[in-house]
């Protein structure tokens, strides 16, 4: 299934996308998508849902993040050989993870702001796993078994902020709007593969990146696991993958993201995000 969240910010509504591609209503069946929604009995409930019935939404409302109540967000640095390459790191022994405040979440097609004192803007499409109940010390070979679904996040970070400042990565990569989410929560069932994915994006109609999730240095499982011996993973959590090479930070030189700049990124089977970068007022 192909889940959203539709409506003004703040007061969304449960959506499904249907085999043609029509957004239908999903409020009769389930209150929001949330992460008791992911969990076996809430799936189970959405599956046993007659589609075909469910009122047809003729307009095209906003959407926003697929899933309300998102507990935290773990991401994957350097997890592709090629992204490691253009920005100078050595492909890491381990994954490297960062936590990217929840406050950023935002809507895969609303404005990305530009924060004051903002520099060196940057874009980074990721394929998120989506954590379908609670996991600690989980196996690589059970791993899988805990991934509910999947979806895009675009891992806005601004550079300066990351790199040229004092402390840690997360004050880089947790501005407000930094974390577009979605279109679609699309359930793992319906994803053969999360290894056999394209993935790309497009600033101004020109492409920046072009890479596939095959060439994960970690993959889904190891991910999975591995952070699970760090910390609790809950439902509703998500752990963003790491992006391939062409991001405006390693181009010669850097190409960042100004104001009036239109980001789109999309992965095979999970939609499109377009965002504009506006500037903070």
């Amino acid at each position: 299934m192909k889940l959203v969240r539709y409506g003004r910010a703040g007061a969304e509504k449960p959506g499904v996308i249907d085999a043609d591609g029509k957004l239908r209503d999903l409020s009769r069946v389930v209150k929001d998508i949330t992460p008791d929604v992911l969990a076996g009995a809430g799936l189970k409930k959405l599956r046993s849902a007659n589609i075909a019935r469910l009122p047809v939404i003729g307009s095209r409302p906003r959407l926003g993040p697929p899933l309300a109540g998102i507990g935290k967000m773990v991401c994957i640095g350097l997890n592709y050989t090629d992204h490691a390459r253009e920005v100078g790191r050595p492909a890491p022994s381990e994954p490297t993870l960062f936590i990217k405040a929840n406050s950023a979440i935002n809507g895969p097609h609303d404005a990305i702001v530009r924060p004051r004192g903002a520099e060196k803007l940057d874009y980074e499409v990721e394929l998120a796993a989506v954590i379908g109940r609670d996991a600690r010390y989980v196996s690589e070979a059970d791993a899988m078994k805990y991934v509910a679904g999947y979806c895009i996040v675009d891992d806005v970070s601004e550079r300066a902020f990351q790199m040229e400042r004092e402390g840690t990565t997360t004050k880089g990569k947790s501005c407000d709007t930094f974390a577009p989410i979605g279109p679609w929560l699309v359930t793992a069932d319906e994803v053969r593969d999360p290894h056999a994915l394209e993935v790309w994006t497009k600033v101004n109609g020109e492409t920046r990146q072009h890479g596939h999730t095959k060439d994960l240095i970690f993959g889904i499982a190891k991910l999975v696991s591995y952070v699970s011996h760090f910390m609790s993973l809950r439902a509703g959590d998500l752990i963003s993958t790491g992006t391939p090479a062409g991001v405006a930070h390693g181009m010669k030189p850097p190409r960042y993201l100004q104001p009036g700049d239109v980001v789109e990124m999309g992965i095979t089977g999970l939609g499109t995000q377009r965002n504009r970068i506006i500037q903070a007022r």
